[in-house]
């Protein structure tokens, strides 16, 4: 086992999956974490395994403390300490809701998936890879979004403050474990192609925004995924605490 692994959460599909392959074409060995969609991650995994790489595959709901710390120990038995963790399982829960209507089963699942989950799995890896632990330092990033700027209103209000958080989360855990070699970033989606849309009901979601975007296109999961791997190389050396938008301009 080395010293390049790579926990990549909700990474089954969209810009979890690329930014798998990508990682893989690096020389990481992967974690592919999924909540529910075994499918899919089993044949990323054969994918990325055919390709020469190695990964694994480990059903874990991040917003559960036992499941984030047997996601953590499985990853440390088959693939040794985790160098990189990539923070991009989210739940936006259904689109173009008014907060008036939201029920608190939907507020406690964006919550506790897209803030929570990320505390979670963040005390885990940094309990691995802080020099202060014995860890030789690494590399948190987690996934923001442009809503944060904007709010979504009559859209997903609530999805926009969870990501919010994130933003204050990764600034401040960014000062925090800075002396402890670790650097933690932040990017920040807008519009991307993904199937997220349709999976909040919306499948034609991108085509209604297209034209508040400067570059007058929707991104890809690629462009996201190529700056998450960015962040986690050394050319970005003296960058932590950076929230770095990929929103075409808007």
């Amino acid at each position: 086992m080395g010293d390049k692994a790579i926990i990549i959460t909700g990474a089954s599909r969209g810009i979890g999956a690329v930014t798998a392959r990508l990682a893989a074409a690096k020389g990481f060995a992967v974690c592919i974490n999924h909540r529910d969609s075994a499918a899919e991650a089993a044949g990323l995994a054969k994918e990325i395994e055919n390709g020469g790489g190695r990964a694994i595959v480990v059903r874990a709901d991040v917003s559960r403390e036992e499941e984030v710390i047997r996601l953590f120990e499985t990853t440390d038995r088959q693939l040794g300490r985790v160098s990189a963790l990539v923070n991009n399982a989210g739940f936006t829960g259904p689109a173009g809701r008014r907060i008036e209507n939201i029920d608190p089963a939907t507020l406690r699942a964006v919550f506790d998936t897209n803030v929570i989950g990320s505390m979670l799995c963040a005390r885990e890896a940094i309990r691995r890879m802080s020099t202060r632990h014995g860890g030789r330092g690494g590399h948190i990033i987690n996934l923001s979004s442009t809503a944060t700027r904007m709010g979504s209103p009559n859209d997903w209000v609530d999805y926009a403050a969870s990501k919010g958080a994130i933003d204050v989360f990764t600034q401040g855990l960014a000062r925090e474990v800075a002396e402890d070699g670790i650097r933690v970033n932040a990017v920040a989606p807008g519009l991307i192609d993904t199937e997220l849309h349709a999976r909040a009901g919306e499948p034609d979601r991108a085509s209604r925004y297209l034209s508040q975007i400067p570059l007058k296109r929707a991104g890809t999961a690629e462009e996201v995924a190529q700056t998450i791997l960015w962040l986690i190389t050394e050319a970005p050396a003296y960058i932590t605490g950076a929230i770095v938008p990929v929103s075409g301009g808007r």
